[in-house]
């Protein structure tokens, strides 16, 4: 059985995954799509663990960790994309071109 902030956790997650597939015309966007769906598995994580008798939370502790590390790399993108190409759109950024 389920608790209603696993229930709500997960619903987040759904959010912000439909969020990042139908709105990623901007990198801004996309990355705040990403970082919510980041913490909404944190979140799940840490209290499935702490609901269950695991008394370690190195797992949780660890998707906040990569998720911050996630978050500093795109926010060096959107600063690199935006000094060099001027704009900060997903759809005028080509990976090819130099």
């Amino acid at each position: 059985l389920t608790s209603p902030t696993n229930l709500l956790f997960t619903l987040s997650f759904i959010i912000f995954t439909i969020g990042f597939t139908f709105r990623h015309t901007h990198l801004l966007s996309a990355l705040l799509c990403l970082e919510g769906m980041m913490l909404s598995v944190f979140l799940l994580m840490a209290t499935w663990s702490l609901n269950s008798n695991i008394s370690s939370l190195i797992l949780p502790l660890t998707v906040l960790t990569l998720s911050a590390c996630e978050a500093g790399i795109g926010l060096a993108l959107l600063i690199a994309s935006a000094r060099t190409h001027n704009t900060a759109n997903l759809k005028n950024l080509n990976l090819l071109q130099c």
